[in-house]
């Protein structure tokens, strides 16, 4: 009789978790991304830069604003390097701020 108590608690269990969907559940994704893979001079940049360089491009309310650093951190990271003796890797395939205006962030 226990153990099939036992069994039908099993099956009642697995059949729950089986039923859930995969992943983290609804919601809007993982939001705007920031790494080495989408952000030249990343690897030249502290902790602490690259910190204040996310709060930096969060923090843009217009489409000018955005383009206007953009452009000055990629000429910084690419005389960071330079200096460094390094090559920058080449911009991103698809610009963060077109990306950002594209989603409505940016005015």
């Amino acid at each position: 009789m226990d153990s099939l108590i036992v069994a039908t608690l099993t099956l009642a269990l697995t059949g729950a978790t089986l039923a859930q969907a995969p992943g983290p559940g609804g919601g809007r994704g993982q939001g705007w991304q920031f790494g080495a893979g989408n952000t030249p001079g990343w690897a030249l940049m502290s902790e602490v830069e690259r910190v204040e360089h996310r709060n930096r491009m969060m923090s843009f309310q217009s489409y000018g604003e955005c383009r206007t650093y953009l452009e000055g951190h990629h000429q910084a990271m690419e005389a960071r390097a330079k200096e460094q003796g390094k090559a920058l890797r080449a911009a991103p395939r698809s610009n963060l701020c077109d990306r950002m205006r594209q989603a409505g962030r940016l005015k």
